[in-house]
C-alpha cells in the first residue's frame, strides 16, 4: 500500500507502532464498520492480550491511531519542499492529489471518511479530527504569511484561504471516497486558485513565462 510505504516504511519500533500498524491494515481491509479488536488481533503478529491492555476497546485504540497518524503525517507530509512559498504549496498539492488521491491506498482513504462520520455524533472523534484539520491548516497559513513576506503571494488574509484550501482537500477527499469524481480537475482548478488569488503580480509573470 502506498501511504503504508511512507508511513510505516521500517518495522516498529515498540508495542504501540505495531498496534497503529495492525490497526491500519485492519482498517484498510475491513473498514469502521466490520472492524473489530479481533480483526485488528489478527494483524498483530504479538498476543492479542495487549490490545486489551492498552486499550478498553475499538473507539478508543482508533482515536489513539489517528492522534499516531497525525504525528506521522507531521513528519512525511512534503510541504517544505521548495525555496519559495508559491513552490512549497506545489509540492503539497502534488503529494495531496498525486500521491493520496490517485494513490495506492483507496481503501484506507475510505475508512477514514468513515472515522470521521464518527465525529458528527462522538466528542472524542470530534476533538481528535479538530486537531488534525487544525494542524493541515496551520502549516498552510504559515506557508501563505512566508509567501507575503517574500512578496510572492498578495496580501490576502492568510487564515481564510488556509481554511479554503483544507476545506477543498477535504472535500476532495471525501468525493474520493464516496464517488465516482474527477480529482485531476479539482487539483488543476486549485492550481489555477493558487495562480489568480494568491500569487503577486510580479510572481505570476514569472509564472506564466
Amino acid at each position: 500500500m502506498g501511504r503504508r510505504t511512507e508511513l510505516f516504511a521500517d518495522e516498529p519500533e515498540d508495542t504501540r507502532e505495531a498496534i497503529m500498524l495492525a490497526t491500519y491494515d485492519a482498517l484498510s481491509k475491513h473498514g469502521y464498520a466490520d472492524l473489530t479488536i479481533q480483526r485488528i488481533g489478527d494483524e498483530f503478529d504479538k498476543s492479542k492480550s495487549l490490545l486489551y491492555h492498552h486499550y478498553d476497546g475499538k473507539d478508543a485504540l482508533l482515536v489513539d491511531f489517528l492522534a499516531f497518524m497525525l504525528r506521522r503525517m507531521e513528519q512525511q507530509v512534503p510541504i517544505d519542499e521548495g525555496d519559495t512559498a508559491d513552490e512549497q504549496l506545489r509540492v503539497g498539492f502534488d503529494h495531496f492529489f498525486d500521491d493520496l488521491l490517485d494513490g495506492d491506498d483507496e481503501a484506507f482513504l475510505r475508512a477514514l471518511t468513515e472515522l470521521r462520520a464518527q465525529a458528527c455524533h462522538d466528542e472524542t472523534y470530534r476533538e481528535q479530527f479538530t486537531e488534525n484539520d487544525a494542524f493541515l491548516e496551520n502549516r498552510l497559513v504559515e506557508i501563505i504569511e512566508q509567501g507575503i513576506e517574500q512578496g510572492v503571494f498578495r496580501e490576502v488574509d492568510a487564515d481564510r484561504v488556509a481554511s479554503m484550501v483544507a476545506t477543498t482537500f477535504l472535500g476532495a477527499m471525501t468525493r474520493n471516497a464516496t464517488a465516482d469524481t474527477d480529482a485531476a480537475s479539482i487539483q488543476a482548478e486549485l492550481s489555477e486558485y493558487l495562480r489568480t488569488r494568491l500569487l503577486a503580480d510580479d510572481a505570476r509573470a514569472d509564472h506564466n513565462r
